[in-house]
């Protein structure tokens, strides 16, 4: 019996043997190849049923089984999604002692990372660095062979590990049922098909080049579970979606109009609450193209779409859009400024905490005491002015300002205090000073913030005196060098005049002042006054050494070389046209790219389309509205390179002195040349202005322009922007204001002949009824659906000077089925024909019309 016993082990021994080689077989290929994972492009819902069970997927590979931990990635090996959307790996920033595993978009050439696995644990040695199984089905993320820097939470053991198309990395187990997702525990980044709910929130890297856990959240509101909140620091919310109501979010309007995006909200204002969102297929049949909403590092929640034809991704809508309004963004005693490229600064007398967390864009540390000392009794007060402030502790004092100061010169903790010259109070701050930023003064706020600083007035005046004895000394040396000067500039002038024979033989009809980068920054001082910002560049006011006033454009991504950017300012400089902006010059001076432009006295038209702003006459609003028509006519249909402006909207239409309209802008997309009729170009225009078929990536011609003409003339023509708060609910204290899309209302009583509601309330009934129902008219053929029902600019023209008749248009059907409450290209409402202008009961957004959304099981839906 024994040998027998004996005999059946050896047996068993030698099969168990003969099976391991084919193991570390197979761990070798998996190690030396990337491994395609099984995907299917729907929702994760889709992948697990009722029963969370995986099942078996056609051509899904799955890793041997063993009865120890095994290896599924290591080193540089990475995984990719079937269809190569993402990709798993290892990863690092800028620091070669930090490494992270995580998802990626593998077919994006910049790396846009959308989920880190130990974000807080980095790898030091990627070379040791695993991804494995455990024996009890867990999946690890080990430094070296005993060190774990992360795993997941899984109480099933798992047996499968696979990444899906979708970005999602999910495990399985031998039965098939899912045992945990990635899209469970988000990072900074927000993908289709991926639900925030009461345990499930994005949270933010802490600066661009550190993805650990930042300071900023995007939850649901626990208290209600209604609405979205931008949180810092887990406890202070600072920005809100507004309530849910039927659709859509009532402080998010963009949401009700139909695009490429569908919203699910399944259980609102319950503790069970769900919110989601998924892609829908555009009408040409494409797929739709790669988006993703991220938690910014500094505290905004922006939303990109991925265009092809720039290979960039570009950023439709971004929350709260002052950046000043991030709560702690620049930290303690840090100064905001949003007009400025970097938006912090510290108080004089201060520098950052960390200079290289703030070189970053992480200003979490704010801003410390130049001098090592916390405090001292030398200490003074330094003036910043009339500003806004958080998080201070305030201790009121009745006294004068000497007494004040010397109570906070008294406690090392005292950092500052408000003062009233007028009415004499005073408070001391103590501990921190959060978000501070100037205040807007209307007359009536006196209190002035002084900072306690170091040796305080009288240390900043003797530095003043020092460099002022400095400057005298070098005056003097100035002198003795006269000679030796005189002789640089003699050359110097010389070099600059063959410089300028050498651009002139290049481009001799080019009627254009070439400026020096140190001219320019010395005319517009170190670009310290910013009239606006648009998507091409930033535009600085400058005087010029003859006193005349200027526009300075700072391009911000020029492309191309210089005799490519030589080549387009040639062309954009021999357009001349009275209605088109005059450019004067420019710069292109290594990688500078500066274009100066004619200067604007009465601003832009945006300017005057605010209620509380200037008003303009009839006559005034028909002139700009013809003028702006005869520009744009000239680009399209007189130019020898027919010219797409690609951003018509009031910020880029100028106004002279005599409110004469000037386009502006034009010439810096692409070119189109006379043999071609199409062009794929990067979607360069604002949202609420850019016609269907640039959202829906179709190929775009001059008529794109003729669309955003159209919304355009229906803001001059009412005098007020297309998305705003109503005048009833506007000013209201402690309640959410009602958001009203404009176009669909004006559209629907043009063509009912009701063109007296949509005019100007602020005209008073003073205007040409006949044109402004031609107004009217030619607005609402521009905005049709149907690029081909859309009149060229050059009609355009002549339909607004009355030399041609205007036929009755057809509402837009996009708008009409905003207006009627019927479903268009996915969204989901009922039919309710009504009018009212008013704002909703309930609160919201109101286009003119009251829609009852169709509900199934709690779930509501919408698409955008």
């Amino acid at each position: 019996m024994v040998p027998q016993i004996v005999l059946i082990l050896l047996i068993s021994m030698a099969f168990g043997v003969s099976s391991i080689p084919n193991a570390s077989s197979e761990i070798t290929k998996s190690r030396n190849h990337n491994v395609n994972m099984t995907h299917v492009a729907k929702s994760t819902e889709e992948f697990f049923p009722t029963g969370r069970k995986l099942g078996s997927l056609k051509g899904s590979r799955k890793l041997e089984s063993l009865n120890e931990s095994r290896v599924v990635l290591s080193g540089n090996i990475t995984i990719l999604s079937e269809n190569n959307t993402f990709e798993l790996g290892f990863f690092k920033t800028n620091d070669e002692t930090k490494w992270y595993l995580g998802i990626w978009f593998a077919s994006v050439p910049t790396p846009t990372y959308v989920w880190v696995a130990n974000r807080e644990r980095p790898i030091k040695n990627p070379s040791l660095a695993t991804m494995e199984i455990t024996e009890d089905g867990k999946l690890v993320v080990k430094e070296d062979s005993r060190t774990i820097v992360w795993e997941t939470s899984n109480l099933d053991k798992a047996k499968d590990v696979k990444l899906l198309d979708q970005g999602n990395l999910v495990l399985v187990s031998s039965e098939g049922n899912l045992v945990w997702q990635s899209f469970d525990f988000p990072t900074d980044t927000w993908l289709p098909g991926m639900n925030l709910t009461a345990t499930k929130w994005l949270t933010s890297w802490k600066s661009s080049t550190d993805p650990s856990q930042g300071r900023y959240s995007l939850r649901l509101q626990p208290s209600s579970y209604g609405e979205i909140v931008l949180v810092y620091n887990g406890t202070y919310p600072y920005w809100s979606t507004g309530n849910w109501s039927e659709n859509a979010f009532v402080g998010v309007p963009e949401m009700t109009v139909p695009y490429i995006y569908k919203f699910n909200f399944i259980s609102p204002f319950t503790p069970m609450a769900s919110f989601g969102y998924s892609e829908v297929s555009l009408e040409n049949g494409m797929p739709p193209p790669l988006t993703r909403f991220i938690v910014d590092f500094t505290g905004q929640i922006k939303q990109f779409t991925w265009f092809q034809q720039a290979q960039s991704w570009n950023m439709f809508w971004s929350q709260p859009e002052n950046l000043c309004k991030t709560y702690g963004l620049c930290g303690n005693l840090g100064f905001c400024n949003s007009k400025t490229l970097n938006p912090c600064k510290c108080l004089p007398g201060f520098s950052p905490l960390d200079s290289d967390s703030w070189d970053a864009g992480d200003f979490s540390g704010g801003c410390r005491r130049e001098s090592n000392e916390i405090c001292s009794k030398k200490d003074g007060f330094e003036e910043v002015g009339m500003v806004s402030y958080d998080g201070a502790r305030v201790v009121s004092i009745t006294g004068t300002r000497s007494e004040c100061e010397r109570e906070c010169l008294g406690n090392c903790s005292c950092i500052g205090l408000y003062h009233n010259e007028r009415t004499k109070l005073c408070k001391n701050l103590y501990v921190s000073l959060l978000n501070l930023r100037n205040l807007t003064s209307d007359g009536t706020i006196e209190d002035k913030l002084y900072v306690r600083v170091q040796g305080g007035g009288n240390a900043q005046k003797k530095q003043i005196q020092g460099r002022l004895l400095l400057i005298e000394m070098i005056c003097g040396f100035m002198v003795i060098l006269s000679v030796g000067i005189g002789t640089f500039l003699v050359l110097k002038r010389r070099r600059i005049r063959k410089k300028n024979k050498e651009e002139e033989d290049v481009f001799p009809i080019m009627n254009l002042k070439v400026f020096s980068y140190k001219e320019l920054n010395a005319a517009t001082k170190g670009f310290s006054e910013k009239l606006g910002h648009g998507g091409f560049g930033t535009v600085f006011l400058g005087e010029l050494s003859d006193s005349s006033l200027v526009a300075v454009k700072r391009l911000e991504r020029p492309g191309g070389g210089e005799k490519e950017f030589r080549a387009e300012v040639c062309t954009i400089g021999n357009i001349q046209h009275v209605n088109l902006v005059r450019l004067r010059g420019f710069c292109s001076e290594n990688s500078h790219r500066l274009l100066v432009y004619e200067y604007m006295p009465k601003g832009s038209l945006s300017a005057y389309l605010r209620r509380d702003g200037q008003n303009l006459s009839w006559d005034v609003r028909f002139r700009i509205a013809v003028g702006t028509a005869k520009g744009i006519a000239y680009l399209h249909e007189e130019c020898r390179s027919c010219i797409i402006h690609c951003d018509i909207k009031p910020e880029n239409i100028l106004l002279d002195e005599d409110f004469s309209a000037k386009v502006s802008d034009f010439g810096l997309a692409k070119l189109l040349g006379r043999d071609f009729s199409r062009v794929l170009a990067t979607m360069r225009g604002t949202w609420g202005y850019v016609a269907p078929e640039w959202i829906s990536g179709l190929a775009i011609t001059t008529k794109a322009d003729v669309y955003s003409y159209g919304m355009t003339l229906l803001e001059l023509i009412g005098g007020r922007r297309n998305v705003e708060a109503p005048t009833s609910a506007r000013g209201e204290e402690g309640g959410t204001e009602e958001k009203w899309f404009f176009p669909p209302w004006a559209a629907r009583q043009i063509v009912e002949g009701n063109i007296a509601a949509v005019i100007d309330e602020r005209l008073c009934g003073m205007y040409d009824v006949t044109e402004a129902e031609r107004l009217g008219l030619v607005a609402v053929w521009c905005i049709q659906d149907d690029e081909s029902m859309r009149p060229s600019m050059g009609m355009v023209v002549k339909m607004l000077e009355g030399v041609v008749e205007i036929t009755m248009p057809q509402p837009p059907k996009l708008l009409q089925a905003l207006v009627s409450g019927e479903s268009f290209h996915g969204v989901g409402v009922g039919s309710d024909n009504g009018t009212s202008r008013g704002t909703s009961r309930s609160g919201g957004f109101s286009s003119g019309y009251n829609p009852q959304l169709s509900t199934v099981s709690r779930q509501s839906q919408a698409s955008v």
